[in-house]
């Protein structure tokens, strides 16, 4: 089986273990489905989740997309006329309690041929962040313990790298912090003399199967705290970070945008409910405050 038929089937298998247990966690909704195409060639299976008991928004999406490399994604790699292959499983889950961390996933193949229709180029790329509102670093110590491992068992330099790329990615430079406390973000995962492609794809689905491992301690062990408006405020404050970033600097989401994706798909990773508060400025010594000061100076978490 080729490589991209074979990551196809397994972000199949993924979204369905994924959504099963998300499901189970809430209690109360279950994921409304979509399956779509694109014109130009591919599709996807969307699964949206709304308006729960512990999941105010998410979306677990897989999609498989070919045709023409469009002129504004040629200038971005750098290609003349081309053609090319991606699919990928892309994640959001916006928890309604502001205690329970907002997380983003994406694992993701790619090739790309010449007009003769010959491979010249192909990758993996990915990773799994943590966003939350209210900072509990053992929630983050016990995320990053599970990122570490995956990466572990494959090279141990692996986990300090790609924890470096996700402060690096996700950082709102506009406003001089980071999205949330990171995990592991990895792009252009190529075939060289030490790794192939099947290397990668070992990799890449080790980190995919330690998902749940990372995420659902945390939700389990923090959804039924109380909260209160304040504190709800802060959350949607926060959350209008997570768009900003979102619509002005994530690579995933403008490629979807310059490749006639689904507009739906794309955009189900923004929360429903966001505040824009003009100079809003935490309390000093407060909660909020010391969740920001991490934001702009990102920790390392596997002291």
């Amino acid at each position: 089986m080729e490589i991209k038929d074979q990551f196809y089937q397994y972000i199949q298998q993924l979204q369905d273990t994924i959504t099963t247990k998300v499901e189970k966690i809430d209690g109360t909704v279950k994921f409304r489905e979509d399956l779509w195409e694109r014109p130009e060639g591919g599709g996807g299976r969307s699964r949206i989740i709304e308006n729960g008991n512990v999941f105010e928004k998410g979306g677990v999406n897989i999609s498989a997309v070919h045709g023409a490399l469009p002129q504004s994604m040629q200038a971005y790699f750098g290609v003349q006329e081309a053609d090319f292959f991606a699919c990928g499983l892309s994640l959001v889950l916006h928890p309604k309690n502001p205690m329970v961390p907002t997380v983003h996933a994406n694992w993701r193949y790619f090739e790309m041929y010449d007009k003769k229709g010959q491979l010249v180029d192909q990758w993996f790329g990915g990773g799994q962040d943590l966003t939350p509102y209210y900072l509990f670093e053992e929630d983050a110590m016990h995320f990053h313990s599970i990122c570490k491992r995956a990466c572990d068992l494959h090279d141990t330099d692996f986990y300090a790298l790609y924890k470096k790329k996700c402060d690096d990615y996700f950082w709102n430079a506009h406003r001089n912090e980071a999205r949330g406390i990171g995990g592991l973000f990895f792009d252009y995962c190529k075939a060289s003399e030490n790794r192939s492609m099947q290397d990668w794809y070992n990799f890449v689905t080790e980190v995919g199967d330690s998902f749940l491992e990372a995420y659902i301690p945390i939700v389990i062990k923090r959804k039924n705290l109380e909260y209160t408006d304040k504190q709800r405020d802060w959350q949607e404050i926060r959350r209008g970070r997570y768009v900003e970033f979102n619509l002005v600097h994530d690579k995933g989401t403008l490629f979807g945008l310059k490749t006639n994706g689904r507009i739906e798909s794309i955009l189900m990773s923004l929360p429903p409910h966001v505040q824009w508060v003009y100079d809003h400025t935490p309390e000093t010594d407060s909660e909020e405050e010391r969740l920001l000061t991490v934001l702009q100076h990102p920790k390392e978490w596997m002291l």
